[in-house]
C-alpha cells in the first residue's frame, strides 16, 4: 500500500513539475496540481484504508477497559463476613410461652 502511496506521489509531482516548467503554467497551477491531484485523494484513500484498522483498535481499547474495570470492581469486592462477626440468623427464634 506504501508503494501506491510513493508512486502516485511522485506522479503527482512531476505533474507540477511539468506545470511549473511549461511556458504556459505557472507556479501557483503546480502548487494546486499537487494538492489536487496528489495530496488530497492520497489523504482520503489513506484515511479511507484505515478505517477497519482504527475500529479494531477503539474496540479493542474498548474490551481492555472493561477488563480493567471487572478487575478493580472484583478487587474491591468485600466478602460478606469481612467484617469479622459473627453470621446472624435472619429470622428471631419463635419462642414458646410456658
Amino acid at each position: 500500500m506504501h508503494l501506491v502511496v510513493i508512486a502516485w506521489l511522485y506522479v503527482a509531482l512531476m505533474m507540477a513539475v511539468a506545470e511549473a516548467t511549461n511556458t504556459n503554467g505557472t507556479v501557483l497551477g503546480a502548487v494546486f496540481t499537487f494538492l489536487l491531484y496528489g495530496l488530497a485523494p492520497v489523504a482520503l484513500v489513506v484515511y479511507l484504508m484505515a478505517t477497519p484498522a482504527r475500529r479494531r483498535a477503539i474496540k479493542e481499547r474498548e474490551a481492555a477497559e472493561r477488563e480493567a474495570a471487572i478487575r478493580a470492581a472484583a478487587a474491591h469486592s468485600v466478602a460478606p463476613d469481612a467484617g469479622g462477626e459473627a453470621a446472624a440468623d435472619p429470622v428471631a427464634p419463635m419462642r414458646e410461652k410456658a
